[in-house]
């Protein structure tokens, strides 16, 4: 059986794409030389492959991970240097708001799980924080040090670390500039587990597979769910989005009467494919 549907788009230039284990995709950013920095380039190319993730009916969960000793230093200095040229077109600047949205403030409909394999800087920890969950090396370490460079944060990470880590530690993180480090990030909650960096893809491997054996429809439904929580400032408002649309859906799918009557006849589910 193929690992999808429909064709991944092309990825010249940034990612590589794998299918490690049934309805997971992993995702590796492939500029290592360059610790993983993401051009304007590169963003679309994540651009595109999350929208194709989030339509692809045989995909349930997602893994992102660096090569080499990085998982990625965040945006392109040297390209953002470029755009501010006097000579530069201040259209292009790449500071501007992006005709894209990247995976820091990616809303989407399926989980995403960060396996950070060494420094997660800039940009690079804004994806982690927006991930839904973490596995990190034991070597990793965290940091938005646009402060020191004259710009700031400005691809999601900050309301989203107030949301998970509280004010003052955000404050903290992000107003120093400081660097943080796996063990840190664990006990601010950002990393559900931290392992030997050798160890770390094949952990969020297990985290996926933890995730697609279950229904599609209902992943989508529970992510919605969590997600509506953690970004309105209603608890019970969040409640009442997610019932009105994703589980209004997912009544209407066949993955629930199926899982119902699996557990009715003591055998195991066999899922459809979501139309979520």
């Amino acid at each position: 059986m193929a690992p999808t549907e429909t064709p991944p788009p092309p990825t010249p230039t940034f990612l590589k794409l794998s299918y490690p284990a049934p309805r997971v995709l992993l995702i590796r950013m492939d500029r290592p030389k360059d610790l993983n920095a993401m051009s304007t380039a590169a963003q679309w190319e994540m651009d595109s492959v999350w929208k194709w993730f989030d339509l692809e009916p045989l995909l349930s969960v997602a893994i992102i991970t660096g090569t080499g000793r990085a998982f990625s230093a965040g945006a392109d200095l040297k390209e953002w240097n470029n755009s501010m040229s006097d000579e530069a077109d201040p259209k292009t600047r790449m500071g501007n708001a992006p005709a894209f949205k990247p995976l820091s403030r990616r809303l989407g409909k399926k989980p995403v799980i960060a396996a950070v394999n060494g420094l997660a800087m800039g940009g690079g920890c804004e994806f982690v924080v927006n991930c839904d969950l973490v596995v990190a090396a034991e070597d990793a370490y965290f940091g938005l040090p646009e402060v020191k460079r004259g710009i700031a944060a400005i691809g999601g990470a900050l309301p989203r670390l107030i949301r998970s880590i509280g004010l003052q530690r955000a404050s903290e993180f992000a107003l120093t500039g400081r660097n943080a480090t796996a063990q840190e990030m664990f006990q601010w909650g950002i990393v559900n587990k931290v392992v030997p960096k050798e160890q770390v893809v094949d952990e969020a491997i297990r985290y996926a597979e933890l995730i697609a054996k279950n229904s599609p429809d209902a992943i989508v439904c529970t992510r919605a769910g969590l997600r509506q929580g953690w970004e309105t400032a209603s608890v019970e408002r969040a409640v009442e989005w997610t019932l009105e649309k994703e589980f209004a859906e997912l009544q209407r799918g066949e993955n629930m009467v199926e899982g119902l009557k699996a557990f009715a006849e003591k055998r195991e589910p066999r899922w459809k494919a979501s139309k979520l």
